[in-house]
């Protein structure tokens, strides 16, 4: 038997804001890097969340994912170091907003990420951000992985609008990318105390059976105030129970998509 061991990359998307996608990005790119791997988040939000919240200052940027897709920059020069163990960042600036305009006339608009990505082969796993939107930035994320993770809140609307999302999957797997597949849903903002988180997590697990995640991402005010420092909760304290959920999740990931494939 031969080990086999690819570079996976996985598009993180939901067009619902809101629902800890860039929480779940940012934190499960430090966990796994904590256990030895080297992961690469690209910040495809214009926002730039990841990027701020991996403790990049945007300002200080000279260049950014942008001009990796429209600007044709080569992503080895782009790709910037982070603080912590393990986790590089192809960051965002607010520039990244007009791209979405700008895609539109230039050729192969779809696979500009896809074809920059495939040049960078120093990591186990790229992590890619997503707008909340189905736009050119989204599409080019689809195109370029080849699993899509979805969070879900669990919140009143929980599966609102993501018909959506998987019609677009769908679309893309038939058109550009046939092997893109939802092969995961994370549970965020998990309330064990409460029978709507419960039952929201039941409906879930219901319509995406075993691609749920096992580990949930609970409420947790550590989780939400870590961003605001620029760290990564594991960093910021490794002791609460959003850094364990997101330790717990990492470890999944890992079983799941990580660990090499006997053949």
């Amino acid at each position: 038997m031969v080990e086999v061991s690819l570079l996976r990359i996985i598009a993180v998307a939901n067009q619902k804001g809101g629902v800890g996608k860039t929480t779940s990005c940012v934190n499960l790119a430090a966990a796994l890097g904590d256990r030895g791997r080297r992961v690469l988040v690209a910040d495809l939000d214009p926002q730039g969340h990841s990027t701020s919240g991996l403790g990049i200052d945007k300002g200080k940027l000279s260049r950014s994912v942008y001009d990796v897709l429209i600007n044709d920059s080569s992503p080895d020069e782009v790709v910037s170091s982070t603080p912590w163990k393990g986790v590089y960042l192809l960051p965002a600036r607010l520039e990244l907003a007009g791209a979405e305009v700008e895609l539109v006339g230039l050729l192969s608009r779809e696979t500009r990420l896809a074809k920059a990505l495939s040049r960078l082969k120093d990591f186990d796993l790229i992590l890619i951000d997503c707008p909340p939107s189905l736009g050119l930035l989204t599409v080019n994320a689809l195109v370029a992985a080849e699993t899509v993770v979805v969070p879900i809140q669990c919140e009143y609307y929980a599966l609102e609008g993501l018909s959506q999302l998987v019609g677009t999957v769908e679309l893309v797997r038939r058109h550009l990318n046939e092997r893109l597949h939802i092969g995961g849903v994370i549970l965020t903002m998990y309330d064990s105390r409460t029978n709507l988180s419960k039952e929201v997590a039941e409906e879930v697990r219901k319509r995406f059976s075993d691609a749920v995640f096992e580990t949930t991402i609970p409420r947790n005010v550590r989780l939400s105030e870590a961003p605001s420092y620029g760290q990564p909760v594991i960093y910021y304290d490794p002791q609460c129970i959003g850094a364990k959920a997101y330790m717990a999740l990492a470890e999944e990931v890992e079983e799941r998509w990580l660990n090499p494939r006997k053949l």
